[in-house]
């Protein structure tokens, strides 16, 4: 079992890390969600350009995990992309290298997350999984997040130039404050 993980706003000098982490947390937990051809076509390269452009853009990056030195994982999250009201955040983004699941540090990285959403004033905040993904959405239903019966496709991919796939994503919600959010969200 690797050491306690340190969590920290991500730099650019992360971006290889988090280029790494993205890849290989896609290629093992959407194995049988998306083709086998586009998560093998997956590019560390494509990916740390990626992670460059936005950590160099100005704005809070995401939280990493760092263990012995390496980003292990990381969660991005801020004002919601389809906000109902000011008041609604969002978590884009959570992923670990599978060599460290089930050890804590998603559960770290999720409230981490959820801190930075309620320091910015959001009292609710959303997300969305893949609904062919049962090992997330059980996650995410073990830290009181809820399906809210919102559902979508989306294409995803696209990173330099590459290949997109569509995915069926179900939208969950959280009150940050400590209440609950329901279907009618």
């Amino acid at each position: 079992m690797p050491s306690s993980p340190t969590l920290r706003r991500a730099v650019v000098a992360d971006a290889p890390g988090l280029a790494r982490v993205h890849v290989r947390a896609w290629q093992a937990a959407y194995r049988g969600v998306m083709s086998d051809d586009y998560l093998d076509g997956l590019d560390v390269g494509q990916r740390t350009a990626w992670w460059r452009d936005r950590l160099s853009a100005p704005g809070a990056g995401p939280t990493v995990a760092v263990v012995d030195g390496a980003v292990v994982g990381f969660a991005h999250a801020g004002s919601a992309r389809e906000a109902a009201t000011g008041d609604d955040g969002e978590l884009y983004a959570i992923n670990l290298d599978p060599s460290v699941w089930r050890q804590g540090i998603g559960t770290a990285l999720l409230r981490a997350a959820e801190a930075d959403l309620r320091t910015g004033g959001h009292r609710v905040a959303a997300l969305w999984v893949a609904t062919a993904n049962p090992r997330a959405r059980a996650f995410y239903e073990r830290h009181g997040w809820r399906a809210d019966g919102v559902s979508r496709t989306v294409a995803v991919g696209g990173l330099g130039g590459g290949d997109t796939v569509e995915v069926a994503e179900t939208r969950y919600g959280t009150d940050l404050l400590g209440g609950s959010v329901g279907p009618s969200r």
